[in-house]
């Protein structure tokens, strides 16, 4: 039987192979992972900017009916002064 001491070498370097297969296996993977979030997030900002530009068109129109309603209001005022 060999000494324990020629075994702990090999062993050793055996583990450390494993070690980084498994390292760069995760550093794939994380890879992987990270190019799926940066295309999350970037559709996430790209839908965030849509509903405010949403929002903003909303508000204008609002706006508009808003003042189409205030003018028919002042001319009912006007004729209802009138009478």
């Amino acid at each position: 039987m060999a000494e324990p001491t020629d075994l702990i070498v090999p062993m050793l370097r055996e583990i450390r192979s494993k070690i980084e297969e498994t390292q760069s296996g995760n550093a794939k993977a994380f890879g992987a992972v990270n190019q799926r979030l940066d295309r999350i997030e970037g559709r996430q900002k790209s839908f965030g900017q849509a509903l405010a530009g949403d929002s903003v068109m909303s508000k204008m129109l609002v706006g508009d009916y808003e003042e189409r309603i205030e003018a028919l209001e002042a001319k009912v005022k006007k004729l209802e002064a009138g009478k």
